[in-house]
């Protein structure tokens, strides 16, 4: 099973209240399991450079199945996985990329949030999130 367009669209609307509520521009990505891109949005006045930092966040989580935060763990220098993030045509291993899941558990896509700082990305990913357990 895959994140369909209907789910995409609201993690995605979503996303965008919750950027809005607390005054920033983000881009989202949404990606399927396998780490395909299947919405993106880039709100207006979104910065150029984040585009594909939320794409490559959605990627990193869809990937490993975590959130990017817990990655960054894995890949600090002296770490068991360090350079890591190397891989994949580059990962990101902060705040705001999220796994999303079925009702029964399983990884059926990602969100990738950037545009704000570190924890807003974050919260706006979580509410994208959140949108799919409505």
């Amino acid at each position: 099973m895959q994140v369909t367009a209907d789910q995409a669209d609201r993690a995605v609307k979503a996303s965008i209240k919750k950027a809005s509520e607390l005054g920033i521009s983000v881009c989202i990505a949404i990606l399927d399991s396998g780490g395909h891109l299947k919405v993106f949005h880039r709100m207006d006045g979104a910065w150029l450079g984040v585009i594909d930092v939320a794409i490559k966040k959605a990627k990193t989580s869809a990937l490993f199945e975590m959130e990017t935060q817990i990655m960054d763990n894995y890949s600090k220098p002296g770490a068991d996985a360090h350079g890591i993030d190397l891989s994949n045509g580059n990962l990101m291993t902060f705040a705001g990329g999220i796994p999303l899941k079925s009702a029964d558990g399983k990884v059926i896509g990602s969100i990738g949030v950037s545009g704000g700082q570190v924890a807003q990305d974050y919260a706006v990913a979580q509410s994208g999130e959140s949108a799919l357990k409505a």
